[in-house]
């Protein structure tokens, strides 16, 4: 008993003595003579200065969780949080949905009779999420980017940039005259493009209830009134995605590539559609590799007719000097 509580007592004069040193040497130092060199900021926020562990500002707060996790489950299992705000949705992910089971906490079924209240509050529940006409547009020019963004099977990041554009077509009345449908459509399309996902316009059109030359002519409104920079597209980035369709091997993949690159320095690719080009390129590839894939083949995965692939494959194996 006495050993234990002398351990205490020469622990606590340890700490007063550490304390007072300390105490001293920050009264000894000026914080007009500090370098700016010798102070660093840790990991909490403070602001310290290293030789003489001086805090010259320790607001600190802590913005991390109180809880501890060691794995992504458990991180999951403990986060109390819900999703993050995110520009797909109208409201930005921030009011209140009622989960379409009608189970309890505790996962139990619930009698019909509160079925039919949980019913009556969702249909509520989603007429108040939208407060006037506009809002009721927004709703749904969001959700026909995200089942078309679904459709065409492009990231989540492709959706953001989509949703963003039409806030900004629509704050800049762009919308004016126009479907909803298309606008949004143009605005994914636009989407692709700037993220470099290899989308084509017949293939966006696909998924879409808008004729292209509506999607093409509102494209290229929206893209000038909103300043989108864009890059030609570059015929390399559907060869992959074609070839894989194809089931050709990653030979006839390069050779595309080799094709696209030597005809497009001779100035063959200007004005030319890159999905076509692309197409062509691939079907010489094949015939040059000994894996011969008919042009019907082709134009059905390019969406491209087998007229332009023999237009732009005579005038690559020519560029190429290959009989």
């Amino acid at each position: 008993m006495t050993n234990r509580f002398t351990r205490q007592r020469n622990r606590r004069e340890t700490e007063r003595r550490d304390s007072d040193q300390t105490t001293e040497t920050a009264d000894t130092v000026d914080e007009d003579d500090i370098d700016p060199s010798e102070v660093v900021r840790t990991g909490d926020g403070e602001l310290i200065h290293e030789p003489t562990g001086l805090v010259l500002e320790d607001d600190q707060i802590d913005r991390g969780p109180e809880w501890r996790a060691f794995n992504h489950s458990e991180r999951q299992s403990k986060s109390r949080v819900g999703a993050p705000t995110t520009q797909t949705m109208h409201d930005k992910g921030l009011t209140t949905q009622i989960d379409w089971k009608d189970k309890d906490a505790y996962g139990r079924s619930l009698s019909s009779e509160k079925r039919s209240q949980m019913h009556r509050l969702r249909k509520w529940q989603e007429r108040i999420r939208t407060k006037d006409a506009g809002e009721r547009n927004l709703q749904f020019a969001l959700s026909e980017t995200d089942r078309m963004a679904s459709a065409l099977g492009v990231p989540r990041s492709v959706r953001e940039v989509a949703s963003v554009t039409y806030r900004r077509a629509l704050n800049e009345d762009l919308i004016r005259g126009r479907s909803i449908e298309g606008v949004a459509t143009a605005c994914l399309y636009a989407a692709c493009r700037q993220e470099g996902i290899p989308r084509s316009l017949e293939e966006v059109t696909e998924v879409s209830r808008i004729e292209q030359k509506e999607i093409g002519r509102t494209y290229r409104y929206v893209a000038q009134e909103l300043s989108l920079k864009m890059e030609p597209v570059d015929p390399k980035q559907y060869v992959p995605r074609f070839v894989s369709e194809l089931g050709a091997s990653e030979e006839v993949q390069a050779k595309a590539n080799e094709i696209i690159d030597v005809t497009a320095e001779k100035g063959l690719l200007s004005g030319k559609s890159p999905t076509g080009y692309a197409a062509a390129a691939i079907y010489a590839a094949s015939l040059l590799c000994n894996e011969k894939k008919t042009q019907r083949e082709v134009a059905d995965v390019a969406q491209v007719t087998e007229v332009t692939i023999r237009n732009r494959y005579q005038e690559q194996i020519e560029a190429m000097g290959v009989h």
